[in-house]
């Protein structure tokens, strides 16, 4: 009787990890488990024009020079290091929302 019990036990026990462990990697992934997209981005920017790097550019100096705010500007260029530009490397100086 013990052994059937300790059967039915760890068998619930192993559902309930397992649905757990699911749910996180879903919330993990930013997935809904209902349908809807929860963290999905209700617009996205895209890039309208770009420019190659010089020699000595800066992105203080290139923002300046087509009239851009830093805020704009990080937002069109996302996950630029400014420290480590090299020449040719291109970066976006007009973008839109869609």
């Amino acid at each position: 009787m013990a052994n059937s019990s300790n059967k039915i036990s760890f068998f619930l026990n192993f559902a309930l990890v397992l649905s757990l462990l699911l749910l996180l990697i879903t919330i993990a992934e930013g997935r809904s488990l209902f349908g809807c997209d929860l963290f999905k981005p209700s617009s996205t920017l895209s890039c309208d024009k770009v420019v190659g790097v010089k020699s000595d550019d800066t992105c203080f100096g290139l923002a300046k020079t087509f009239n851009l705010t830093e805020t704009v500007f990080d937002a069109i260029n996302p996950n630029l290091n400014c420290t480590a530009l090299f020449v040719g490397q291109w970066l976006c100086i007009d973008g839109s929302i869609n």
